[in-house]
């Protein structure tokens, strides 16, 4: 499918989906979540697609923030189906994919854009990168899982002084609170985060999609993740990949999972 706002590429069971408004600084507006919702669907649908790397195009943003002008005037009940929209549609939706995606954050990610990052199932971002939730800044809150996700990241003390300052953090602020995994060059970005994926790709994607759901478990209320733990862990002793794996290990070579 043809998209006004985003590029999708795969090659062989990679796939990187760029957001693509370079003069906007990739902001979120609503057709581009929604094209993006179609990607991962289809990407998710698409059993050749072992990981997906999510990034921004041009060398100034990964997603400098939603689109202001689309509910500058939003009435309450608008601002609610709004947010509640974007977490169904997107944010929600990508944290709990089977195929692991990886942010690549490219200069900016503010407001939406940190949310759409935090979304991703780990972070990497270049040196120039900067970070920040200045929602208070506009007299709104984080409306896309910030609030909750940022704490789970870094904790609450620094969560609450990220938000509650609306200022922006530098990549190499971002990995000593944990937001991000690696700090790179910009030239290095993408092809560093290819070639974690690449070491993901050689495991079973049934366990990975496994291990997802597991962590994913422990952070939902009234779930107990101990207990998705074991079930999952079960699961895996009925899979194809679980016979391949552990004999590829008795007999000493390397797993062929399909």
């Amino acid at each position: 499918m043809s998209f006004t706002n985003i590029k999708v590429q795969t090659k062989d069971s990679l796939a990187q989906v760029t957001i693509n408004r370079p003069k906007k600084l990739n902001a979120l507006n609503k057709e581009t979540i929604k094209e993006l919702n179609i990607a991962f669907e289809e990407l998710e649908e698409d059993e050749k697609i072992r990981a997906i790397i999510l990034t921004g195009s041009g060398e100034k943003a990964f997603v400098a923030g939603a689109d202001i002008s689309e509910f500058a005037d939003f009435s309450v009940e608008e601002g609610t189906r709004l947010s509640k929209i974007g977490h169904d549609t997107l944010f929600d939706y990508v944290e709990n994919l089977s195929t692991p995606v990886i942010a690549a954050i490219n200069g900016f990610a503010l407001g939406g854009g940190l949310e759409l990052a935090m979304s991703c199932h780990f972070r990497i971002a270049s040196d120039n990168a900067r970070m920040g939730l200045p929602e208070v800044s506009l007299g709104v809150i984080p409306g896309y899982g910030g609030t909750q996700r940022l704490p789970q990241l870094v904790g609450k003390g620094k969560a609450m002084e990220m938000i509650m300052t609306a200022g922006m953090i530098t990549a190499a602020d971002a990995k000593e609170c944990g937001l991000v995994n690696h700090v790179t060059t910009q030239d290095e970005l993408l092809p560093f985060a290819e070639n974690i994926a690449n070491k993901i790709m050689k495991n079973s994607k049934l366990a990975i999609s496994a291990a997802i759901r597991a962590v994913n478990a422990s952070y939902e209320d009234g779930v107990n993740g101990f207990s998705i733990e074991i079930e999952e862990f079960g699961e895996c002793f009925g899979t194809e990949d679980f016979i391949e794996g552990t004999t590829a290990f008795i007999n000493k070579r390397k797993p062929k999972f399909k």
